[in-house]
C-alpha cells in the first residue's frame, strides 16, 4: 500500500465539500488503505480524502496507543455532540509546521457507511472524538484554523508563510 501526497495549503480542493459515496467498492476500499498508510507515516490521528486529492467523503481515524486500530468511515456525520469540550493542539499535513488550540465537543455519535457496507453509529470520546470531527471539517472543505477568531487564523496562516517562505 502505497503512501499519498498530500494537497497543499492553499489548494481549493481543501476548500471543496467532498461528494458522497454511493458504495464501498474495492477502489474505495484501496483508498482507504492507502490513507492509512499515509496517516501512520505521518504520523497522525487521521486522514480526510480530500487532504490526499480525493474528493470523496472517506475519512480515516485511528488514536490508538498501539495503532492499527483505524476506523474507516464514508459519509461520516454528527448525530450528537457532548456539551462538556476538550481542548487540544491541532495541526494539518496541508499546512505544515503550524497549529493551534482548538475547542471541540469532548465526545460525539457519528454515523457513517463502514467498510462493510453498513450503516453504523459509533461513540468516540477523547482524541478518537477530536480526530473524527476535524475530519469532517476537511470533508465540508474546512480547516481546524476556521474555527479560529480572525486574529488568531491571521497569525497561523502569517507563520504558515513564513515557514514556506512566502
Amino acid at each position: 500500500m502505497p503512501t499519498r501526497p498530500y494537497v497543499i495549503w492553499p489548494n481549493k480542493r481543501l476548500r471543496t465539500a467532498a461528494d458522497p459515496v454511493d458504495a464501498i467498492t474495492n477502489e474505495i476500499r484501496t483508498i482507504w488503505n492507502d490513507m492509512i498508510e499515509t496517516m501512520d507515516a505521518m504520523p497522525g490521528v487521521g486522514l480526510a480524502a480530500p487532504q490526499i486529492g480525493v474528493m470523496l467523503r472517506l475519512a480515516v481515524v485511528d488514536a490508538s496507543d498501539e495503532r492499527g486500530q483505524a476506523v474507516r468511515l464514508a459519509n461520516p456525520e454528527i448525530l450528537h455532540a457532548s456539551t462538556e469540550m476538550r481542548d487540544h493542539e491541532e495541526a494539518s499535513p496541508n499546512l505544515p509546521g503550524v497549529y493551534a488550540k482548538i475547542t471541540r465537543p469532548r465526545a460525539v455519535t457519528v454515523r457513517f457507511l463502514n467498510e462493510t457496507n453498513e450503516i453504523e453509529e459509533r461513540d468516540f470520546v477523547g482524541l478518537w472524538a477530536t480526530s473524527v470531527q476535524h475530519q469532517i471539517d476537511h470533508l465540508e472543505g474546512r480547516m481546524y484554523f476556521d474555527r479560529l477568531s480572525k486574529m488568531k487564523r491571521d497569525m497561523v496562516l502569517k507563520r504558515a508563510r513564513k515557514r514556506a517562505g512566502k
